[in-house]
């Protein structure tokens, strides 16, 4: 056969096995809340699987690569550390809200009863907005990925393996992805320790490549090196407050087993997702060294071109398609979720088996437009920015709201709203054109929003925490 045909087996087959694995594990007598929640079933190793598999996406095999090429090794750590500080962000405030809600299913839940009707609304608003052009990206980034590597039409693959998720996504819930997330973490890291390994051997090894570079673009292993700098703190901020509004990860908070287990679990992940992603932004250098960027975007692709072997190839496609089901089925469970939660909340016990029909529902009509632009190759980033901009505005003000009694809705509103006006200002709309400032931007949300925050706060009565609580309770009760 064709290298073209093995890819192409090799694509299928992936997906098909753990669309089975998948399937094979739902449970036909699955109550609503285990299929949104899995509250409570997952100790520290299996929580440590599930949040590395849903953190990492196909994503990995392109941005970290590609920042390497123009704002050097200081940018590739700034993208590591900004991957693990939502996972650190968590282990924090994720007890926190668990204490509060001690049956809560999303963070809208909390906001809802803490803020109100204007603050909910902004906030599900900015959730549903970052997480489905998430999903867009993920399966962009996959066809493109076997486009590059074998010439796949694009919505071919992004048919492939949306349907393949959607297949026990939908069928199997929460659980059925944590499951698969588990044997995906044991693919993943493997996989790409081998094939950057591999690639650095093919090159010559570490010293060769750091030789190459520093006589081509010395800038980019200097720590100093100031763009890197400025760049690695802009995906620190727009990576944390983006994924602090990830239902995702937030049903994996609950389905911890416990406070501790969610701590260190949270904290653990952190460990692989860094490495992950500092190996793979790595390759960013090497196509350096070798002259392969023609175009950044693709670096990691072109070095596997000129230096992996068939085999080597293949391996990459599989880890690509690992990759984006893992986080793919996180996100069509979470946007699932939020429908099945924010309709229950006033549908009654009489709708349960609706609901959980409504989510089932969610999750393939929500795939069906998101193959539909991944078909088309069409980058998202523009859109992923604006995404990591209403988040970085509203971070401060939602999470702030966990500990202050003395800040209302109102207040979350405002602090929130003149956030985004400041970073909306610095915004570089023209982006890639010259103009604004992603820094800026990004820097002035965050801190407008909490310093607009802070001073609206200490006023009118005192929020009583004890509420939330009893007003949260299991879908459908």
């Amino acid at each position: 056969m064709s290298f073209g045909a093995w890819a192409m087996v090799v694509l299928v087959v992936t997906a098909a096995v753990f669309a089975a694995i998948g399937v094979a594990a739902a449970r036909r007598s699955m109550t609503l809340e285990r299929y949104l929640t899995a509250r409570g079933s997952l100790a520290t190793g299996a929580a440590v699987g599930t949040l590395v598999a849903s953190s990492m996406g196909a994503w990995v095999l392109f941005s970290p690569a590609e920042t390497a090429t123009w704002a050097g090794l200081v940018a590739v750590v700034g993208y590591a550390l900004g991957s693990v500080a939502p996972l650190a962000a968590f282990a924090v405030v994720g007890p926190r809200l668990r204490a509060l809600m001690p049956e809560g299913h999303t963070l809208t839940e909390y906001v809802w009863h803490r803020f109100g009707a204007g603050m909910y609304v902004l906030t599900l608003t900015f959730m549903t907005f970052y997480m489905f052009i998430y999903l867009t990206a993920e399966l962009t980034a996959m066809a493109l990925a076997a486009h590059l590597l074998a010439g796949t039409p694009l919505a071919m693959t992004a048919a492939v393996v949306g349907v393949a998720t959607v297949a026990y996504t939908a069928y199997g819930g929460l659980p059925a992805s944590i499951l698969t997330d588990r044997l995906q973490y044991w693919v993943m890291l493997p996989l790409l320790a081998l094939l950057v390994a591999t690639t650095f051997v093919v090159a010559g090894g570490a010293a060769t490549v750091t030789a190459a570079v520093t006589g081509k673009a010395p800038q980019l292993l200097d720590p100093g090196f100031l763009p890197g700098l400025e760049f690695g703190a802009v995906l620190v901020i727009a990576i944390l407050s983006a994924n602090m509004f990830h239902q995702g990860l937030w049903q994996r908070v609950f389905a911890c087993r416990d406070a501790t287990v969610l701590r260190r679990a949270f904290a653990w992940a952190g460990l692989p997702v860094f490495l992950m992603v500092v190996v793979a932004g790595s390759l960013g250098l090497v196509a350096v060294a070798l002259g392969a960027v023609e175009q950044p975007s693709v670096a990691l692709f072109s070095v596997a071109e000129r230096l992996l072997p068939p085999w080597g190839l293949l391996a990459l496609l599989a880890l690509a398609v690992t990759l984006c089901m893992s986080s793919v089925d996180t996100l069509l469970n979470g946007l699932a979720s939020l429908v099945a939660v924010d309709l229950g909340r006033v549908a009654g016990p009489g709708a349960v088996a609706r609901l959980r029909g409504l989510s089932q529902v969610t999750t393939l009509a929500l795939i069906v437009p998101a193959i539909a632009i991944a078909s088309q190759g069409i980058s998202v980033l523009y859109l992923f920015l604006i995404a990591d901009l209403l988040c970085s505005a509203a971070v401060f003000p939602v999470f702030y709201g966990l500990y202050a009694r003395r800040f209302g809705g109102t207040a979350a509103v405002v602090s929130t709203l003149v956030g985004l006006a400041v970073g909306g200002w610095w915004f570089p709309w023209g982006f890639p054109a010259p103009g604004g400032s992603f820094l800026v931007s990004f820097g002035g949300a965050l801190a407008v929003s909490a310093v607009s925050a802070l001073a609206l706060s200490g006023r009118g009565r005192a929020y009583d925490f004890a509420r939330i609580g009893g007003l949260v309770k299991a879908v459908g009760e």
